[in-house]
């Protein structure tokens, strides 16, 4: 047993079962639990306890309807959920880079006990990691009104959440061997979002010098939009639109009826672009703390400070098609209205038909969407940084793999078992294709170097994007010879017809 003293209290860790050289806690609290009195109100300070807290289980999940694989679920009644995780190596020496990593799941599921998070390997690389539970779906992202004369009820508590987590890394990480001046955030889809915000957001201002930004969503709600979603959450949950009306409700009910709202528009084919994958929540651009979303942030040069390495995959969407939850395009006409609905030129789809000949209706649709949610998304998130003067290093990960007599594509989410060293768990096989190779251990071996790399010294070991669009990318594959960068040709369309920014 492995003791560490914080602010609260004292805690006890274990060596990993996978490194006996690193030492895991788990199941830290970084704030009270969010309900009762404080149920959609800002995180309070975790309460002080007296004696050694055993943190050898991992906290509870936020509340939520997925049950993912190897992961705990969500038990109605659970009401701490906003506790944290550390691997630090066991021999310690002190002032070691620190990377906190925030999840992804739509900002509405997922947790870091997901296996694929476990940072045991990266720790081994000399980082002191931290992964984190925060506030989703309703609970973290959904407008509340707040009564006259009442405490607020601000938007985007599930990034108040984060940005607790990181205060907290500030404040104890040093007893775990961590340098709170060296701290490097970092996350994939709606948590690679999560961290494009935290870079533009004051509250969060000083607490990182870097991140790390995988596969960051086209996502970003307006006010307007928000309390629309409200309007139509509360509707199914049978309450008023109001605080008093939507803290009546339980977690499980505004769980329940969030889902209810989200298949409404699946099921309706005419209910605009979230017919097609309807994710309903997202941080909300335009309030105090968030004034805008942070791409346009980050393009006016509110992060420039920050260094930034940005990776995505070239067939995102192939993973949300392979489990179903977006819609199927089969048909032109069909394919034609998904362009209208995301305000896409006709000429865009041209383009990809001459790019993929012989693709298929759904197969354009797919590639398409996926730049529009992820990959021109991200590569303008990183060009937009470097422009206004930040750091900002480039990379695409596009190994594939035949699977079972299926072509494994390099898909949403692929990536990181790679970056965390953790192809070996059963739990990401689907991801993979199956059991990982040689080779792609020593891929992951490669991208885990980066990372550790970038968290040291912010440099990940390959040149920084320039001003000028189409700098230098870092093509992450088992095998360089397959050309990688052929895929940079699906970036010229879209110079061409804009990047339309996305409202849930």
């Amino acid at each position: 047993m492995s003791v560490f003293t914080t602010r609260a209290g004292v805690v006890a860790g274990q060596r990993a079962a996978r490194d006996a050289g690193v030492v895991v806690l788990r199941g830290i609290p970084y704030a009270a639990p969010p309900f009762g009195a404080a149920r959609f109100r800002a995180p309070r300070p975790a309460a002080s306890w007296d004696g050694i807290r055993d943190c050898a289980a991992f906290g509870a999940v936020a509340p939520q309807s997925a049950e993912l694989p190897g992961s705990p679920a969500w038990s109605p009644g659970d009401e701490d959920v906003l506790s944290l995780n550390a691997w630090t190596p066991a021999r310690g020496g002190g002032a070691l880079p620190v990377l906190v990593w925030i999840h992804g799941g739509a900002y509405a599921f997922g947790s870091s006990a997901q296996p694929d998070f476990d940072g045991t390997a990266l720790a081994g690389h000399g980082l002191v990691v931290v992964t984190l539970n925060y506030r989703l779906g309703f609970e973290g992202f959904g407008h509340v009104p707040t009564p006259d004369g009442a405490e607020p009820c601000p938007d985007n508590r599930g990034l108040l959440d984060q940005i607790a987590a990181l205060r907290w890394v500030r404040d104890n990480i040093a007893a775990f061997g961590g340098d709170p001046g060296r701290v490097t955030v970092a996350g994939q889809s709606s948590g690679a979002s999560s961290a494009a915000c935290l870079m533009v957001m004051d509250q969060a201002r000083g607490l990182f010098r870097r991140v790390i930004a995988h596969s960051a969503v086209n996502a970003c709600a307006t006010p307007e939009s928000a309390a629309r979603t409200t309007r139509e959450v509360a509707a199914a949950a049978g309450v008023p639109a109001t605080y008093e009306g939507l803290v009546s409700a339980s977690p499980e009910a505004l769980v329940d009826a969030s889902d209810r709202v989200a298949d409404s528009y699946r099921r309706d084919p005419d209910s605009g672009h979230r017919h097609y994958d309807p994710a309903i929540y997202g941080p909300v651009a335009g309030v105090p703390g968030l004034p805008v979303d942070p791409l346009t942030a980050c393009a006016a040069g509110a992060a420039r400070e920050v260094d930034l390495m940005v990776c995505h995959t070239p067939e995102e969407y192939w993973l949300l098609d392979a489990v179903g939850s977006c819609a199927r395009v089969t048909t032109e006409p069909g394919l034609a209205a998904f362009a209208a609905d995301h305000r896409l030129p006709p000429s865009l789809l041209d383009s990809y038909r001459a790019l993929m000949p012989g693709a298929g209706a759904n197969e354009i649709y797919l590639a398409v969407y996926g730049d529009l949610m992820f990959g021109e998304y991200s590569s303008r998130l990183a060009e937009s940084h470097a422009r206004a003067g930040g750091r900002t290093h480039l990379s695409r990960f596009v190994r594939q793999r035949d699977g079972r007599g299926e072509p494994v594509r390099a898909w949403h989410c692929a990536d990181i078992p790679f970056a965390f060293g953790t192809l070996e768990d059963e739990s990401v096989h689907f991801l993979l294709g199956g059991p990982p190779s040689a080779a792609d251990r020593a891929l992951a071996e490669r991208m885990a170097r980066a990372w550790a790399a970038f968290a040291a010294t912010g440099d990940p070991g390959w040149p920084h994007v320039a001003s000028a669009p189409a700098g230098p990318v870092r093509i992450w594959d088992t095998s360089p010879a397959r050309g990688g960068g052929r895929w940079d040709a699906f970036r010229t369309p879209w110079r061409a017809a804009g990047l339309p920014l996305l409202v849930p």
